[in-house]
């Protein structure tokens, strides 16, 4: 009886800790104005901010462009993969400068190109080419960044 009862109490645990929480997987996306709000505060912001900022606002705009990818809106996607690639050359020409968290911005930036890969993988084959551009660019952002890292 007290076997039965180790093995149940074991065997539940071994289940709860396998599985996933739906809380981990649940992912906040910025609406239109959240958007605009964190765009302003990167351009308002002081220039040792604004690369970490604006790779908020790539990391944010990364996510909406899944949805819009998942939801076969690909004219939207495409619109905001363009908006991505600029704000990934004014991260570039920020990185020069002084700037702080630069490893919390590398690090974003790195989860950002994998979900961006991953986007890219279940794209549809007229979408690829906007998606592995914008992937190629953004993986040169975060060499920069990773560069500037070692530098300090």
């Amino acid at each position: 009886m007290q076997f039965t009862l180790r093995i149940s109490v074991l065997l539940l645990f071994l289940v709860s800790t396998c599985i996933p929480s739906r809380a981990a997987d649940k992912i906040t996306i910025l609406d239109e104005q959240q958007l605009l709000q964190l765009e302003q505060r990167a351009e308002q912001a002081n220039p040792r901010d604004q690369c970490f900022l604006y790779t908020e606002l790539v990391s944010a705009m990364t996510e909406i462009a899944g949805q819009q990818l998942k939801s076969d809106n690909p004219s939207q996607a495409t619109a905001t993969l363009n908006k991505i690639a600029k704000y990934a050359q004014l991260i570039q020409v920020k990185l020069s400068r002084d700037t702080k968290r630069l490893k919390n911005a590398e690090q974003l930036m790195h989860r950002t190109t994998y979900k961006l890969n991953e986007y890219l993988h279940s794209a549809s084959y007229e979408d690829r080419p906007t998606l592995q551009a914008t992937l190629k660019q953004l993986n040169q952002v975060q060499s920069d960044i990773l560069t500037q890292v070692f530098n300090h």
